[in-house]
C-alpha cells in the first residue's frame, strides 16, 4: 500500500541538528559513551578505513536506550513523567523503555508479537515492565493505541522528536571522538535512528555522506526513497535482521531520510555474511540488524576509486540463540571481504 505525503501539511516542526547535542547533554550522566572499533585487517582487505561505533556495548546493548531515555527524560524537564508508559516493539526499544521507566520509576507496558526473541521478552520482563504479547505486529500496534487512549503515554519507537534526537547522540559522539568520515551508513527500519544520525552528522560533519541500509527482504524505506511516497508492508517483513521489519515509515522519519544521499538493499546472505565477520574481526557480538550497515558501506566502497574512511553505526548486540544458530549454519569466513 502507498501512502501519498504532502510535505506542507506535516503536523510537526523538524527538529534542528542543536537538538541532537541537549538531548546528548541530557542522557549523558546515565549512559555509556560507547567505543569505536576498527580492524587493520579488514581495512587491508577492502583498500578502505573503516570506524565501527559500536553500540552493542550500550546499556541494554542497543542504541534504542538513548531514544527512550531522552523521551522521559525531557518529559521530566518539563513536569510532565507519566505514571504509566506504553509502546510496541521487536525488542530493543522494549528493553530500552523498560530500563528508562525503571530508572525514573516510570510503570512501562510493552506489546511484542509472540514470534520476537525470547531473550528480548526475558530481558524486557527483567527491567520491570509489564509485556503483552500479540500474534502479529498489526494487534500489537492496536493494542499498544488503545492502552494509550486510556491514558498511558505512548514512546513510539521512532515517531517521536525525542526518540530521534536521543537515538542520535551516537552518531554525535563518533564524530566528536575524532572520527572525520566522507560517508556514514546506518541500518533502515523505521528511520528514527538514521534521522538522528543525519541530524548529527548536520550539526559536526556537513560534508560528510549518509547512506541507509535495508533488508532486501524488508525494502519499504527503500522503495519510499525511490518513489518519494512511503510504502506500507500490509503483513510483517521477514528477515534475519529483526530490529529492521518496521511496517512502514513515519511522515516524520521519512522528511529526515528523503534528505540521505542514497539507500542500498542488502540480501539475507549479505547480513549473514557480514555478521559473521563483523563479529570475528573485533571479537565482540553483532546484530544481523547491525551487519546491514556495513553490507550497505561495502556496496558503496566498490563505486569508490580512492581510499575513503567511512563510518559504520553497529546499532546493537542482542543476538537470540536461533538467531545465532542461523547466522552459523554455512561457514562464510572462507571467503575473504574484498572489493
Amino acid at each position: 500500500m502507498v501512502i501519498p505525503i504532502n510535505i506542507s501539511k506535516m503536523t510537526f516542526t523538524p527538529l534542528p541538528p542543536s537538538a541532537i547535542k541537549q538531548a546528548h547533554n541530557r542522557i549523558a550522566p546515565y549512559i555509556r559513551r560507547t567505543p569505536l572499533m576498527e580492524s587493520s585487517l579488514l581495512n587491508n582487505m577492502l583498500g578502505h578505513d573503516i570506524i565501527f561505533k559500536v553500540e552493542g556495548f550500550q546499556k541494554i546493548g542497543a542504541f534504542k536506550f538513548r531514544g527512550a531515555l531522552n523521551a522521559l527524560l525531557s518529559l521530566k524537564e518539563k513536569g510532565e513523567l507519566p505514571k504509566e508508559v506504553v509502546t510496541f516493539s521487536s525488542g530493543n526499544h522494549a528493553q530500552g523503555v523498560a530500563l528508562a521507566g525503571k530508572l525514573l520509576g516510570v510503570n512501562t507496558t510493552i506489546l511484542m508479537t509472540q514470534s520476537s526473541s525470547p531473550i528480548k521478552q526475558q530481558a524486557t520482563r527483567s527491567y520491570g515492565a509489564n509485556l503483552i504479547t500479540t500474534p502479529t505486529r498489526q494487534e500489537a500496534e492496536a493494542k499498544t493505541k488503545e492502552l494509550a487512549e486510556q491514558g498511558a503515554y505512548f514512546i513510539h519507537p521512532f515517531d517521536n522528536d525525542m526518540v530521534i534526537a536521543g537515538q542520535g547522540t551516537a552518531c554525535l559522539e563518533a564524530l566528536e571522538d575524532g572520527v572525520k568520515p566522507n560517508a556514514i551508513f546506518g541500518t533502515c527500519g523505521g528511520g528514527g535512528w538514521l534521522s538522528g544520525t543525519y541530524l548529527a552528522s548536520r550539526l559536526l560533519a556537513p560534508d560528510s555522506l549518509v547512506f541507509a541500509g535495508e533488508p532486501l527482504n524488508a525494502n519499504d524505506a527503500s522503495q519510499s526513497y525511490k518513489t518519494g511516497n512511503i510504502v506500507k508492508f500490509e503483513n510483517a517483513p521477514k528477515s534475519i535482521a529483526d530490529g529492521a521489519l518496521s511496517l512502514c515509515l513515519s511522515p516524520r522519519t521519512f522528511h529526515y531520510l528523503k534528505q540521505l544521499n542514497g539507500f542500498y538493499e542488502v540480501t539475507e546472505e549479505e547480513i549473514i555474511y557480514w555478521t559473521q565477520w563483523l563479529s570475528h574481526l573485533l571479537k565482540t557480538t553483532v546484530e544481523p540488524s547491525s551487519a546491514v550497515a556495513m553490507a550497505a558501506a561495502h556496496k558503496w566502497l566498490k563505486t569508490q576509486k580512492t581510499r575513503q574512511r567511512v563510518l559504520v553505526m553497529l546499532s546493537g548486540g542482542n543476538v537470540a540463540p536461533e538467531t545465532y544458530r542461523m547466522v552459523w549454519e554455512n561457514n562464510y569466513l572462507d571467503r575473504l571481504p574484498g572489493i
